[in-house]
């Protein structure tokens, strides 16, 4: 079998997943041509498949390390690059897991909880960096507000709840188990996340509260405000008029 117009990219996953060796040209250093038994890849089949509209070319079975494609299907292309972005972001969040190898529960289980504990470091503060830190507090609360409101459920009832479930996990050793408690956005009520097998990656947890943290620092440093005069309109020939 051979093919022409295969991608570059996808010529070096397929040497990657079958142990082969890319070759740009067969010709040796005296101008004869050859070639390497050893460059070759070895897979369990190489077959053409028609799926839809398409026809595409199937490795299976590949030697050198396990490999697999998604082909996703979709009624029109607006679907289908919703449905790669979303691929994608799934993918994402499993290699930030698998780089990291540290998770925290979702459902906004994390902003509930540093919510509460910010606020109760702000009342032993005793001076002005206690409103900074009571807002930043209130402000971590945005990210549950927004998730119970894009899930068509009531936002205060659920985030007051969620406060109250973290209060006790943080207040009370015999409530610590508490403290993976997070949205539950299909029922609209509260719920163990971690038992229930909604989490998170830490480090893009972490990343997310910096950057914010820094863009809030970047506007709030900017105190000066250059403001341009309007253009004064001129006359009608040519030249300015004068009174």
């Amino acid at each position: 079998m051979a093919v022409r117009r295969c991608k570059k990219q996808d010529l070096k996953r397929i040497a990657k997943a079958t142990g082969a060796t890319l070759v740009g040209s067969l010709a040796g250093m005296e101008g004869e041509e050859s070639f390497d038994a050893t460059l070759l890849g070895a897979a369990d089949e190489v077959v053409q498949e028609r799926l839809s509209d398409d026809e595409l070319i199937l490795i299976k079975g590949t030697k050198a390390r396990t490999a697999s494609s998604i082909i996703l299907r979709g009624a029109n292309d607006y679907m289908l690059d919703e449905m790669e972005r979303s691929i994608h972001d799934a993918l994402c969040v499993v290699k930030r897991v698998l780089e990291s190898k540290q998770v925290v529960a979702g459902g906004g289980a994390v902003e509930a909880a540093l919510s509460i504990y910010l606020e109760n470091l702000a009342t032993s503060v005793a001076s002005r960096e206690q409103l900074a830190i009571a807002e930043f507090a209130n402000s971590l609360l945005i990210i549950p507000k927004v998730l119970a409101s894009n899930a068509a459920q009531d936002s205060t009832d659920l985030v007051s709840k969620l406060r109250a479930y973290h209060n006790k996990a943080q207040t009370s050793p015999d409530c610590a188990h508490l403290k993976w408690v997070g949205l539950d956005l299909e029922n609209g009520d509260i719920r163990d996340n971690k038992k229930a097998g909604v989490l998170e990656p830490a480090i893009s947890k972490v990343k997310s509260l910096k950057f914010a943290t820094e863009a809030a620092i970047t506007i709030l440093r900017i105190d000066d405000m250059i403001k341009l005069r309007p253009e004064e309109k001129r006359g009608g020939h040519g030249h300015d008029d004068y009174d």
